[in-house]
């Protein structure tokens, strides 16, 4: 084979063109836009979830507290006496081995004694942080 048609050959074998490189990343924009939306979508959920089993485990932590000392934590104390012992000698805490969580959203979680729906209450503002709101931004608490 002559050198000049050895040549040619090299230049036809090259990589992608930059049309197909164009299209490509078309298509990849189209399958991410059309799946985007349904994981980001289940990563809120996710997070609703999140908040609403963690306040499970601080309910259950407050329970043996409860049990302990007989009473809940006040809300001067708050959740950080399941953690830290007031000088109580009844206290055989710590009752959340991995100490106090923040919600999904890293905030901490609000505690009330007496609570306005049960005799203590633990709650999220949610995704926003403020009071109400729908959706991700909704409330989650011990009531519900």
């Amino acid at each position: 084979m002559k050198k000049s048609a050895r040549v040619g050959l090299l230049a036809q074998e090259g990589g992608f063109s930059l049309i197909e490189l164009l299209i490509v990343m078309v298509i990849l924009g189209l399958l991410a836009s059309l799946v985007g939306p349904k994981m980001f979508g289940k990563l809120g959920m996710a997070k609703q979830k999140t908040a609403k089993t963690q306040i499970e485990m601080l309910m259950a932590g407050l329970d043996s507290y409860r049990l302990d000392i007989g009473r809940y934590p006040s809300s001067q104390e708050g959740l950080e006496a399941l953690v830290s012992n007031s000088g109580s000698d009844k206290w055989h805490g710590p009752y959340l081995a991995k100490g106090i969580p923040n919600d999904p959203w890293d905030n901490p979680y609000n505690y009330q004694n007496p609570g306005e729906h049960g005799e203590v209450d633990i709650f999220s503002y949610g995704a926003d942080g403020q009071a109400g709101g729908e959706g991700e931004d909704a409330d989650i608490g011990s009531w519900e």
